[in-house]
């Protein structure tokens, strides 16, 4: 089942995203990089206003690949509150440290790594982020001025890597200046989640304002879009029975 996440930024655009259905809240700042981070303090007031309506993920920011600068964002963030903490990892440099340093908390906090389709993502090792016990994998871009996911990687590469990460037992997410006509087609790879910001507000500018009809129409996509008989992956359906859903 493909849900849809929508991108944040405050609680005008949280409660509006979990009345036209949202499934995942995703807290970020979209003026400060590919994965601003929002103040420590709103990111706690936002999961807090949730209240466990829905599940909520929060950026940790656009940071070096420095393991202790890393380990130290996921705690703070995991402490607001979050059901999920998002790393972004903008290239191969220094991979392996960072892993070994993050599974430190693994055990602790649900982590999900941010690749970059328009940054040579380290796909080939995808299985050590599963090893580091990394809750997931999505892709995304980090240029967001330069097209979108699909102008990045072709549909045939996106439908192997939703493969490996399901295969590797953890969720998988597609994102990056996704529209509205994407939709269908990737949907059809069956990610678990789809990640939307640009197309959810005025003028698709991601750092404007969520619209409210945009938001419903995105949601309403996703749903004309499931096929009758869509199967539940098991990462999925182990994060469904958990509550996260």
């Amino acid at each position: 089942m493909t849900r849809m996440l929508a991108s944040v930024i405050d609680w005008r655009e949280l409660e509006s995203a979990i009345e036209a259905g949202v499934d995942i809240i995703d807290l970020k700042n979209p003026h400060t990089g590919a994965l601003g981070a929002l103040p420590i303090e709103s990111i706690r007031n936002l999961a807090t206003r949730c209240g466990g309506r829905c599940p909520v993920s929060a950026t940790v920011g656009d940071l070096p690949a420095d393991p202790q600068q890393l380990t130290q964002a996921i705690g703070r963030t995991a402490e607001c509150g979050v059901d999920y903490v998002k790393v972004g990892f903008f290239s191969a440099e220094n991979l392996t440290r960072c892993l070994q340093a993050i599974a430190g908390l693994t055990h602790r906090h649900k982590v999900v790594a941010v690749l970059f389709a328009d940054r040579e993502p380290p796909l080939e090792r995808l299985g050590e982020f599963a090893a580091s016990g990394f809750r997931g994998v999505m892709l995304d871009t980090a240029e967001k001025g330069g097209g979108g996911l699909l102008d990045c990687m072709d549909p045939n590469r996106l439908e192997r890597f939703v493969s490996e990460v399901r295969a590797l037992d953890m969720l998988s997410g597609l994102a990056g200046s996704l529209r509205l006509e994407d939709i269908p087609q990737l949907h059809s790879l069956l990610p678990d989640y789809l990640g939307f910001r640009g197309a959810l507000c005025e003028g698709r500018e991601r750092t404007a304002g969520i619209a409210p009809h945009r938001l419903r129409a995105i949601h309403d996509a996703l749903d004309q879009t499931a096929p009758r008989r869509e199967r539940t992956v098991p990462a999925l359906s182990r994060w469904l029975k958990s509550g996260a859903g």
